[in-house]
């Protein structure tokens, strides 16, 4: 197989499938995403079966316990495609939108019209869910796009692939809109993320080292993040229950998601209340814990944390702990060791609530939540094409309107400039 002139059939397929998908109308769009999700419930044991034969292979190639979770596609994963979709089929259509219309003192009406991207690339590793996630809300926001899971996913990947290509063809839209490449060679990636002929943005969802090669060696622009570092602070005027259960479901409900905590910060106030407690909790579920100096003295057997730790997103059992003097001392610490992903904080002070939303420079803060809810399905979007931690164009968890931009649209009726 030429890759070359594979890869450059696939981009020429897409922009012309993507002329389309841009010009249809919602109804249609929205046909789609549900045949979609009645081929996945009517596959559930195809897709269950293509991705056993993913995870054994996984196993007998070493890879670790986060990737395997990663790849793993339960039948809760599988509903969870299918209300994704209908989700993204109940949301409103951005496409067309028109917003702040005003008259200018010329006589001119000038507003804005949200328009696709175009034609999108994505790059993904394990985690199946992206090929319907990237199907869905690229063909509701009127994008076609071309899709290259990992190699660890070929089996589940083809068969949510086909799922796709079924709801396409039953809303008579061209099945070119979603393409799979079809080889795991790695030139592939080389020729997608340098074809900006055909390909008008590039999104990387995978480990650090995938989404650093992308950012470096692409010629097309990348809409990423790198790390999820994520912090939980715990305020001296903290409710204690409040923020055992957020602290604990923060690291605990599951290691290998970027938005899960890897630091937690106690203020020095309530630290020998609230770490003890903690400590209990975190060791019945087997993490490990590596605190700051303060931390140790609380909690019988914590490792003592190096400053690697603090810039290590774990994807693990393994949780670094600092105790700080307050809010401004847990303000500098995210700021200076954040991954600009996610924090929480967890206070009744309704102040020092307001100043931590203000002064904590990361796509997603929160007040007495879970890091856990950084997720597009939680904020309402449907699905996310991924999560932004960049601070043009989309940031936070992409979703309809991140994968459309908008233009500058002039209404008049024979206005000429004088």
């Amino acid at each position: 197989m030429d890759i070359k002139e594979y890869m450059q059939t696939l981009g020429r397929q897409a922009r012309k499938a993507g002329r389309e998908i841009s010009r249809t109308e919602s109804g249609k769009k929205n046909l789609a995403l549900l045949k979609i999700a009645e081929a996945l419930e009517n596959n559930r044991e195809l897709l269950i079966a293509e991705n056993r034969k993913d995870l054994d292979a996984g196993k007998i190639n070493g890879l670790d316990a986060a990737s395997l979770d990663r790849l793993e596609l339960k039948p809760s994963g599988i509903q969870a495609m299918v209300e994704g979709l209908k989700q993204v089929a109940a949301l409103p259509d951005p496409v067309g939108e028109i917003s702040d219309l005003s008259y200018r003192p010329s006589g001119i009406q000038v507003g804005q019209m949200r328009v696709p991207l175009g034609v999108i690339g994505i790059i993904y590793e394990s985690r199946p869910n992206v090929t319907v996630d990237a199907a869905a809300l690229c063909l509701k926001s009127g994008n076609a796009c071309i899709l290259r899971g990992g190699s660890e996913a070929i089996h589940s990947n083809q068969a949510v692939a086909a799922c796709v290509s079924e709801g396409l063809k039953a809303a008579g839209l061209p099945v070119e809109a979603v393409q799979i490449v079809a080889t795991a060679d790695r030139e592939a990636v080389g020729e997608l993320i340098t074809m900006d002929q055909f390909v008008d943005v590039i999104v990387p969802r995978g480990g650090k080292s995938l989404i650093e090669r992308i950012s470096k060696d692409a010629t097309i622009p990348v809409i990423k993040h790198l790390d999820g570092i994520c912090h939980v602070y715990i305020d001296d005027k903290a409710d204690i229950d409040k923020a055992i259960k957020i602290a604990l479901n923060a690291k605990t409900h599951r290691y290998g998601v970027c938005n899960a905590m890897e630091t937690l910060l106690v203020a020095e106030g309530i630290a020998a209340k609230v770490l003890p407690l903690l400590a209990e909790k975190y060791s019945e579920k087997g993490v490990e814990l590596r605190g700051c100096l303060k931390a140790c003295s609380l909690i019988p057997g914590c490792l003592r944390a190096t400053e690697e730790d603090w810039n290590t997103e774990y994807l693990a059992p393994i949780l670094s702990i600092k105790v700080v003097d307050g809010i401004d001392d847990a303000i500098e610490h995210i700021n200076k060791y954040s991954s600009a992903h996610t924090e929480a904080i967890v206070t009744e002070d309704y102040t020092l609530a307001r100043r931590f939303l203000r002064e904590v420079d990361s796509s997603s803060v929160m007040v007495n939540a879970s890091t856990r809810f950084a997720d597009g399905f939680e904020y309402g979007l449907g699905a996310e094409i991924g999560i932004s931690t960049d601070k043009l164009h989309a940031r936070g968890p992409v979703g309809l309107k991140g994968l459309t931009s908008l233009k500058y649209i002039v209404l008049g009726d024979g206005h000429i400039r004088q």
